[in-house]
């Protein structure tokens, strides 16, 4: 079909980004539309949904100045694809996957789709050997492995920014003959944080790739961001070689754009007026994280979810937790007692934790240890009530060990400051808290 056979005048309703466009012929979900302005701007556009003859048509930029007379919609016959190249290392690009560094886009070795290509579950390897973050609470006793999804749940007010920032410095592979390299997707940022991912990534060691999504930028380009960086990690883990930690930071503003999205469309909302197909959306993020047998490559995620009011049963984090395997809280007590960072390792949990720890990964004894802090500072925790009723006057010598083990492990293990730490330290200092208070390793 000819190119002039694809374009229609035939709009009947603007609403926002979207646009109805009446009696479209041989059109398909996620085809990619040239919308022209009457003034002759070129929109880039998709299409999201087709009933009988009406197709609704999303706008990724802004709609002033469209009418519903002297607008062109061209439908392409081509769904989004991405260009590839390992000369993308290195690259920051916007939610539609323009430069934002200054330079040119690369010539492409070959195009993907964006939705990437679905995972064998029978083909999937079972996620093992240890990421190193640089951070005690998840090396230690919550460990990030290779292939696997392990999110961070945050809340308002608290440095999720800085702890994200310090994974992207310190992440490494225990085994250094691996190509490692991290893909990094930022979206809604206000200019302030902007600069300050800007500038980690400019001292990052290892390889990066950025998308960032601005907070003024159209919401379309918050949905297609992480959907660019999961297929450019595909890419470089499946066809070469690399593993590959993808960072997704904010889920929470991706969730709300597609909450923007859905009520456009004026969608049945599910709950907290998030569109009920979120979990399948969620979804089809998170499950391109892993790895496949024969081929050596891995993706492996960690995405920041910042939960609204502080309530881990929100919807987003909610739905989170049912996808992946584990969560990494962090603490609005640890921050005000200015610990960093504030990880609050007893609601944290990473399910993969024993196939990527003991020997030939980390160390051997790195159970034992892991068993034995947890222990201790969960019965300190929770002699922290008995204090409050009865002062420690009242409480035995041993008891009082326990508060005051609990104090110290969370200002010398997890409140590690900036410091970057190997695993092999993060270990001495457990063993250390627990020989300074004579406590048993069993």
């Amino acid at each position: 079909m000819r190119l002039s056979e694809h374009i229609y005048r035939t709009i009947s309703t603007i609403a926002g980004p979207l646009l109805f466009v009446q009696s479209v012929q041989n059109v398909r979900i996620g085809e990619v539309v040239n919308v022209i302005a009457p003034d002759g701007r070129m929109l880039e556009a998709e299409v999201l949904e087709i009933d009988g003859g009406t197709t609704l048509v999303e706008v990724y930029g802004s709609t002033q100045g469209l009418d519903v007379d002297r607008t062109r919609v061209v439908f392409t016959d081509a769904i989004k694809r991405v260009p590839l190249s390992p000369e993308i290392i290195g690259r920051v690009c916007n939610g539609s996957f323009e430069p934002k560094d200054g330079m040119p886009l690369y010539i492409p070795e070959l195009w993907k789709p964006i939705t990437g290509s679905p995972m064998n579950p029978a083909a999937r390897a079972r996620p093992e050997d240890f990421i190193e973050t640089g951070f005690s609470p998840i090396d230690g006793l919550n460990t990030l492995v290779r292939g696997q999804k392990l999110p961070i749940f945050s809340a308002a007010g608290l440095p999720s920014k800085e702890v994200v920032g310090g994974i992207l410095r310190n992440a490494r592979l225990v085994k250094a003959e691996r190509k490692f390299i991290v893909v990094f997707a930022a979206l809604g940022l206000t200019f302030h944080e902007y600069s300050f991912y800007l500038n980690v990534l400019q001292e990052m060691q290892s390889g990066f790739v950025a998308f960032v999504n601005m907070a003024d930028e159209p919401v379309m380009e918050r949905l297609l961001a992480p959907r660019f960086a999961l297929t450019v990690a595909e890419y470089l883990a499946f066809d070469k070689g690399m593993d590959v930690l993808v960072i997704i930071t904010d889920m929470t503003n991706y969730c709300d754009a597609l909450r923007e999205i859905s009520t456009a469309r004026e969608e049945l909302p599910g709950r907290r007026g998030y569109p009920g197909y979120m979990y399948s959306d969620l979804a089809s993020l998170y499950e391109r994280a892993g790895r496949i047998y024969g081929l050596e490559g891995s993706v492996t995620m960690l995405p920041v979810v910042t939960m609204p009011e502080d309530d881990i049963t929100h919807p987003i984090p909610d739905l989170t937790g049912y996808i992946t395997e584990g969560q990494i809280v962090l603490s609005r007590e640890l921050h005000q007692k200015g610990i960093f960072p504030p990880m609050d390792v007893l609601p944290s949990l990473s399910r993969l934790m024993q196939k990527g720890i003991g020997e030939g990964h980390t160390r051997a004894d790195h159970r034992k240890v892991s068993n034995n802090l947890y222990k201790y500072y969960a019965k300190g925790r929770d002699l922290r009530r008995l204090e409050a009723i009865v002062g420690r006057d009242g409480m035995t010598k041993a008891d009082i060990l326990m508060l005051d083990f609990a104090d110290v492990f969370e200002h010398e293990f997890v409140g590690q400051g900036a410091l970057r730490r190997t695993v092999q330290e993060t270990l001495d200092v457990g063993l250390r808290l627990m020989k300074q208070f004579s406590l048993a390793v069993t």
